[in-house]
This record gives C-alpha cells, structure tokens and sequence, in this order.
C-alpha cells in the first residue's frame, strides 16, 4: 500500500518524502501494529486467564493475588499502546539509527543501537503498565485492611 501511496515503506524519517506522506507512514504503521496489539493481547489475556481458572479447579486452596482482566478492555489497551508508544518508539529507533550509522564504527553502532533498544524494551514495559492502570484494566485485588494497633492496651497488660 505505501508504494502506491507514495510514501516511505519502512520508517517515516526515510529520506526523500513530504510530511503529509510521512505521516501517512506513521498512521498506516500505527493500524499494523494496533492489530497486531490487539490479536496478541486477546490471545494472551485469553490463555492467561484460562490458566488461572485452571490453577483454582487444580487447586482449591490457590489465592488469586490480582483480578483477572476483562479480554477485549485488554486487548484494546494492547492495541491503543502498540499503536501509538510502540509505533512511535519503532519510528524514533529507525531514525535515530539512519542518523547515527553513519558516523559510528560498526562495533560502536551496534553497541549503542543494543543499549538503545534495550532500554526502549523498558520503556515501553513501564509505558504499557502506566497505560493499562490508567485506563483501568489492571487492577490489584482489594486488600482486606489491617485491624488498627492499640498501644494503650498492649501496655497496660503488660504491668
């Protein structure tokens, strides 16, 4: 599709092409990678809580330390983030990468490019867990709270 729409095929910063097609880029790559969030966050979310509910028929006594999340909130969270945080990190990576490779030596490159995508793994962990608490669909099971401590009372037992 992009070849007939004239616009850059991998990244949006290749060189040589309008903004309106570079933008174009940017929303056609979005599309890819939402529906690829949303495929792999209703299988994911799916199995996950399929093997909780296995876990708690196996075994009776087994507590479930987290709610588990509704399928399709999941998977739309999942596509929303890699459509938008992955989409724009992957066009960041790639450019950044057309900028620097030349300048670097080999082995420099691929040593910051490793560091690099390395902490982009991270970031786009921590933004994935920020977005799904935000929008709701990962939430901690309520805890019970503790009886609060009277200390008047400890210390006139113990005289």
């Amino acid at each position: 599709y992009m070849r007939a729409w004239a616009a850059p095929t991998g990244h949006m910063f290749e060189p040589g092409f309008a903004l309106s097609k570079r933008l174009l880029n940017f929303a056609y790559k979005g599309m890819v990678f939402a529906s690829i969030g949303i495929s792999a966050g209703m299988v994911g979310t799916a199995i996950s809580n399929g093997l909780i509910l296995a876990r708690k028929k196996l075994d009776p006594e087994f507590v479930q330390m987290n709610e588990s999340p509704n399928v399709l909130a999941n998977a739309s969270c999942w596509a929303f983030h890699m459509g938008l945080s992955s989409n724009l990190r992957y066009q960041m990576l790639n450019g950044m990468d057309m900028l620097i490779q030349p300048v670097l030596s080999p082995s420099a490159f691929r040593l910051l490019t490793s560091v690099v995508r390395s902490a982009n793994n991270v970031v786009g962990g921590i933004s994935f867990v920020t977005l799904a608490k935000l929008f709701g669909v990962q939430k901690a099971a309520a805890e019970e709270p503790e009886e609060p401590v009277d200390n008047k009372k400890k210390n006139k037992k113990k005289k």
